[in-house]
């Protein structure tokens, strides 16, 4: 299972309309929009998982590819570096 960084999110995008987006490639096994804490606004970025050949794949389809006005950018995630 790969988890993907999905950026450049329009700030009307929601879970359900990320994981469409993304089903296109194939099953889908999490999709999620982050947000703000304080405002409850999209911050703007998401992360999705899906099978290690479909993310491959999908990075490749769907990085800047438009959704809901928007070309998005779409990579590989990164572990989150310790503070």
């Amino acid at each position: 299972m790969k988890r993907l960084f999905v950026g450049n999110l329009p700030f009307k995008t929601t879970d359900d309309s990320l994981a469409a987006f993304f089903g296109s490639i194939g099953k889908v096994s999490s999709a999620r929009v982050i947000f703000d804490r304080a405002t409850g606004r999209s911050k703007g970025f998401g992360f999705v998982e899906m099978d290690d050949d479909l993310a491959v794949r999908a990075v490749n389809e769907l990085n800047d590819k438009e959704l809901d006005g928007r070309n998005v950018r779409v990579s590989e995630a990164h572990e989150r570096e310790q503070r």
